[in-house]
């Protein structure tokens, strides 16, 4: 959804924000296709350290970020982060605090306010490519973040 400058700008300023430094960037208008989402999806680790055997630890290794951009809470009941296969995480009730990030991992374990799990016995991520779909509860696509592997993650 977004353009390769987009996304650099994005990274830069995700990454420079919590450290009190500015980062210059050109302002979008709204409608623009180089807005910044109100939540996106900020990093995937696709492929776990180690060789995937499938135990919980790993499987809690490979997970995705997602990062509300914004000064205000953003209500996430309902939506749904899923790859290009269709294996699908639903929000339960849940809220993702201004300017907070929420890690959704493939394994199991109790879900907080800023971990969540898939609760699977297998990998969700394909190391050798794949696509991460956020979709709001109404079904718009919110941000999608794709990788052709060759590394173990990937920054949106």
């Amino acid at each position: 959804m977004r353009t390769f400058a987009t996304k650099a700008i994005t990274q830069a300023f995700v990454a420079t924000a919590g450290l009190g430094l500015a980062v210059v960037a050109p302002v979008a208008t709204a409608g623009s296709a180089s807005a910044l989402p109100a939540v996106m999806i900020y990093k995937v680790q696709y492929d776990s350290p180690g060789v995937d055997r499938g135990g919980n630890t790993s499987l809690n290794a490979e997970y995705v970020v997602i990062k509300n951009t914004t000064r205000s809470n953003r209500v996430l009941t309902g939506w749904t982060l899923r790859d290009r296969t269709g294996y699908t995480f639903r929000f339960p009730s849940f809220t993702l605090k201004a300017g907070a990030t929420v890690t959704v991992h493939t394994g199991r374990g109790t879900a907080t306010a800023t971990n969540r799990y898939y609760n699977r016995a297998w990998y969700v991520w394909n190391n050798t490519g794949d696509t991460a779909y956020l979709r709001s509860a109404s079904g718009t696509t919110v941000d999608t973040c794709s990788w052709k592997g060759g590394g173990t993650a990937t920054y949106c």
